[in-house]
C-alpha cells in the first residue's frame, strides 16, 4: 500500500475522488512522512492501545496509526471524506472504526465504550479554527485518556506551554496545566501541508494528570476567576475580577483576599501561577 505521505499519492486520492477543500472544516492534509513519524513517536503509540483520531482527512496519518495501534477510532466531520477513508486509503485495515460525526456533539465516552479499561491516546491533525474547544471539551470531560498529541498552530502550542509571565500567557495555559502536562514535541513549518496553511504549526503532547496538581475547593469558580483575570490582560486583578459578573466579587472582596496572600493589589493575571490562582479562589470563595 502507497503512504499518503507521499504529495503524489495524496494528490492521486483527490483527484480520484475530485475532492474539494472545505474551508469551513478548516482542512489542511499533512504531506511528510517525517512528520507523521514525528507525531507517532511522541505519542507512544503501542498494540495495547486504543487510539482516537480527530479528523483523518483522507488517511494519511490513520494508516500508520492502524500499523502501530490495537484499535484506531477515527472521527471525521466531512461526509465526502469517508468513502476515501472506508472504501479506498484504509480499507485494508480491520482494526480502524470510522464514524462520520461532529466530535464537538460526540459523546467519546461512549464511543469509546466498547473498547473497556484499555488505555486510550488522542491523536488529531486539528482544524486550528477549533483547536481550543476540541481540546476543553477533551480535558474538561475527563475522560479515559492517557495522552493527547496534537497538531496545532505554533502559536497555540507556545501558549499551551509557557509558565506566567510571557505575553502568551493565559487562561489557556492554566487550564492546560490544570489537566496534563505540556510538551512540544516538533515544529512544523506550511510546507508540509496540502493546501499550505499561512502559519506554523506545532506537535505538543498532553500528558493528563491522574489528579489535578492543585487541592480547590472549587474548581469552576476557579476557571471564572481564571478568564476574569485574562478577559481584560491589562488591568489588575483588582478590577479584572472585580468587574466580572461570573465571579460575584466586589473590587473590595478582591483587594481584601489578594491582601490576606501577601499578593500586590497591581498585580495581574499574567503574574501568577495554578497555584496561585488556586488559593485565590479558596480566599475569595470564603470571603463570598
Amino acid at each position: 500500500m502507497a503512504y499518503l505521505s507521499d504529495p503524489k499519492e495524496t494528490i492521486a486520492v483527490l483527484q480520484r475522488y475530485h475532492f474539494n477543500f472545505q474551508k469551513k472544516f478548516g482542512q489542511n492534509f499533512l504531506i511528510d512522512g517525517h512528520v507523521v513519524d514525528k507525531i507517532i513517536a511522541a505519542a507512544e503509540i503501542t498494540k495495547d492501545d486504543v487510539v482516537l483520531e480527530i479528523g483523518p482527512g483522507i488517511g494519511t496519518m490513520t494508516q500508520r496509526l492502524c500499523e502501530e495501534a490495537g484499535n484506531v477510532v477515527a472521527v471525521e466531520i466531512d461526509r465526502n471524506l469517508i468513502p476515501i477513508l472506508t472504501a479506498d486509503t484504509c480499507k485494508d485495515y480491520t482494526n480502524l472504526k470510522v464514524v462520520n460525526a461532529d466530535i464537538m456533539k460526540t459523546d467519546i465516552r461512549e464511543l469509546l465504550a466498547e473498547y473497556g479499561e484499555r488505555p486510550v491516546k488522542v491523536v488529531a491533525n486539528l482544524p486550528y479554527y477549533i483547536t481550543t474547544p476540541i481540546l476543553m471539551k477533551l480535558l474538561e470531560e475527563r475522560l479515559p485518556v492517557a495522552s493527547i498529541t496534537v497538531m496545532v498552530q505554533k502559536e497555540v502550542a507556545e501558549r499551551m506551554e509557557t509558565g506566567p509571565g510571557p505575553k502568551d500567557y493565559g487562561a489557556l495555559s492554566l487550564a492546560v496545566r490544570y489537566y496534563a502536562e505540556p510538551y512540544i514535541a516538533a515544529n512544523v513549518p506550511p510546507n508540509c501541508f496540502m493546501p499550505r496553511p499561512n502559519v506554523g504549526s506545532a506537535v505538543i503532547r498532553l500528558t493528563l494528570h491522574e489528579k489535578p496538581p492543585v487541592v480547590v475547593k472549587d474548581e469552576r469558580f476557579l476557571f471564572a476567576l481564571i478568564r476574569a483575570s485574562f478577559n481584560q490582560r491589562r488591568k489588575t486583578l483588582v478590577n479584572g475580577i472585580g468587574n466580572a459578573p461570573e465571579t460575584g466579587c466586589t473590587k473590595e472582596q478582591v483587594a481584601e483576599a489578594l491582601t490576606r496572600l501577601g499578593m500586590s493589589l497591581t498585580i495581574r493575571g499574567e503574574a501568577l501561577t495554578l497555584m496561585e490562582f488556586a488559593a485565590l479562589a479558596d480566599e475569595l470563595g470564603t470571603a463570598k
